[in-house]
């Protein structure tokens, strides 16, 4: 049986509010045509399939029009889970006539466990495969506040949530164990081991790391994970993946080679093993620092790179200067005008000197609310350890805002 597993589409993403509508609708035909090519008969998308809860309708568009198409291909089953940026209403709300196309949605956790194991069969009715569908689980999924305790104990809490909810999904999936099919699970969360290209959100209060490699069951031939947009293999965890995510969502994962992953599996074994496949590049996102006449240069070697098929590449540029150059965004878009890229993002990197201080500008478009309340905590002067605490109940009020927004 062959399984690709993919994640983070984010469709419906505004890169620096330029639309990506084109370069998600040429991922999603590349993705089409490879389970064609690869008779794949699973698809499990794990998480952040939009980029908002209430995405655009060519996002939403794009999204049902690739699940219709699949249905002219060998793909039997499709599995699609709720990341932390999915609304869980949204996802759900058409599950029951997805599911009449063997569709499964499982976009927020379920007061039943039993909902999120999936037993899929094949044409003759037998099961074939066992998916532990694990969403994105919410804070209100994985503890019930208790008056008086500290961040560490909250912290500790949402860790002991998630560990039960995957050791209780095991003892379920268990059940099938002899029956010599593939078992396998997925999460949208931060593994320890794993490495972010970008300053990923850490989705829940306290440290990065949401759970360890080796604390999935060893009931699951296979763990699906999404959030984070780097392929990778989670420590030295082989069966514990990332898929990453289809194209580049920040110009911080331009070195990172997309993929999705493949797993051809006979009984509960890997075939032929795991394999990333790589996605062609659809656009170019590029990043370049100098001074003018540098960076004039490098523009000049790019625009020669870009090839027909691609779409115009996005440039984001750093001029080193210690002086103001006038009209600087004038003088560079006049010298790319005929070239096949766009400069979205022009700024200049200028060091200040005042009272022997070296300070750096700041662009406040690159900062994230986390980072903008934790800068308002440094203004006024307050200790490390009380900004740590202040930063978790930020995060603790941001997500109750979320979900009450869901309700």
């Amino acid at each position: 049986m062959k399984i690709l597993h993919t994640a983070d589409w984010h469709l419906g993403q505004k890169f620096l509010y330029n639309d990506r509508e084109q370069e998600h609708q040429m991922a999603l035909d590349w993705l089409h045509h490879l389970i064609n090519e690869e008779q794949v008969d699973a698809l499990v998308v794990a998480g952040d399939i939009f980029d908002i809860g209430n995405p655009p309708n060519y996002a939403r568009s794009l999204y049902y029009k690739f699940l219709i198409q699949l249905q002219n291909t060998a793909c039997r089953h499709v599995i699609i889970t709720g990341g932390n940026h999915d609304s869980p209403s949204m996802l759900n709300a058409p599950k029951d006539v997805l599911k009449a196309l063997n569709i499964h949605v499982i976009g927020s956790a379920s007061d039943d466990l039993k909902d999120e194991l999936l037993v899929l069969a094949d044409p003759d009715g037998n099961p074939e495969l066992i998916v532990a569908a694990v969403p994105f689980l919410r804070d209100r999924d994985l503890r019930s506040s208790i008056a008086g305790e500290d961040v560490s104990e909250r912290i500790d809490r949402i860790k002991q949530g998630i560990f039960k909810h995957y050791q209780d999904l095991g003892e379920l999936a268990q059940a099938y164990s002899s029956l010599d099919i593939p078992i396998i699970t997925t999460g949208h969360l931060y593994a320890k081991g794993a490495i972010a290209s970008d300053k990923q959100d850490n989705i829940y209060i306290g440290n990065m790391e949401n759970i360890e490699g080796t604390d999935f069951p060893n009931v699951f031939n296979y763990v699906a994970l999404g959030h984070l947009h780097k392929a990778q293999v989670v420590g030295e965890q082989y069966h514990v993946r990332y898929s990453g995510s289809l194209i580049p969502l920040s110009f911080s994962e331009i070195a990172d080679q997309k993929s999705v992953t493949l797993l051809h599996f006979a009984g509960q074994q890997f075939k032929e093993g795991i394999r990333e496949i790589k996605v062609p590049t659809f656009r170019r996102l590029i990043s370049l620092e100098g001074s003018l006449k540098s960076v004039q240069k490098q523009l000049d070697k790019i625009s020669n790179k870009v090839e027909e098929h691609e779409l115009k590449a996005w440039v984001e540029v750093i001029i080193e200067s210690e002086k103001i150059i006038p009209n600087l965004d004038g003088l560079l878009k006049d010298y790319c005008k005929d070239m096949p890229l766009d400069l979205l993002k022009i700024r200049t990197n200028r060091r200040h000197f005042a009272l022997d201080k070296q300070t750096t500008e700041v662009d406040l478009d690159e900062l994230n609310p986390i980072e903008v309340f934790q800068k308002k905590c440094e203004s006024y002067g307050s200790p490390p350890d009380e900004i740590e605490e202040l930063l978790d109940t930020f995060k603790e009020l941001q997500n109750w805002m979320n979900e009450n927004q869901e309700a």
